[in-house]
């Protein structure tokens, strides 16, 4: 039940309003601007392992810290809570908030795209995107960090990020079905940013107070 639980943490993360109107540009990048499918797949699949490895780091810290990460519960979702709000109003574009202009730059080198590059994007991907998935990594690192086994507690990481790295290979592996979906997105990108940043707000204020 916890591996299936962190699992589905994994997938909410991806569907969270930070990472899904963005995955356009995410596949746009591991497809090159060839735009091949199997540069995709490797590229994608470089990425999760990318984020993985520090998603495992985490999970190590969090299950050897045990009983104090658990101890301090409160304030880490405070300031999760306080982070993604920031997320949100930025979103909405009440600020500019320099995280989000990270991925532009992105697609200037995407002719140069390889499995290494893939894989240090997905490191800096789990770094930049952590307080907006914090609700979801923080849930899975709390149930880590109350483990006694670090090897069970390595093996739940690795659950949620199945859980947030399948639909990154498979919308890349379907890269040729998806551009109607690109479509939409791209074009009702601003309409769709405003709306997930007042559900960032809202999961912002959902993660201090509850």
């Amino acid at each position: 039940m916890e591996f299936l639980l962190t699992f589905i943490e994994g997938f909410a993360s991806f569907i969270s309003p930070c990472v899904l109107p963005l995955l356009p540009l995410y596949i746009s990048y591991f497809a090159g601007a060839e735009s091949k499918k199997h540069k995709a797949i490797i590229n994608s699949i470089a990425f999760v392992i990318g984020f993985s490895i520090i998603f495992v780091c985490l999970a190590t810290i969090a299950n050897i810290l045990g009983s104090k990460i658990i101890a301090i519960t409160r304030i880490i979702k405070l300031f999760f809570g306080i982070m993604v709000i920031i997320l949100g109003i930025s979103y909405i574009g009440l600020f500019n908030l320099k995280i989000f202009e990270k991925f532009p730059k992105i697609k200037a080198n995407v002719e140069n795209l390889n499995f290494i590059k893939s894989l240090f994007f997905g490191m800096c991907f789990s770094i930049s995107m952590t307080p907006c998935v914090g609700t979801f990594l923080t849930s899975a690192l709390l149930l880590i960090a109350s483990k006694e086994s670090l090897l069970k507690g390595i093996a739940l990481i690795m659950f949620y990020c199945l859980g947030l790295g399948i639909p990154f290979i498979i919308s890349s592996i379907l890269i040729d079905r998806l551009k109607i979906v690109f479509s939409f997105i791209k074009k009702h990108f601003n309409v769709i940013k405003i709306i997930s940043g007042l559900i960032l707000i809202l999961m912002g204020i959902y993660i201090i107070f509850f």
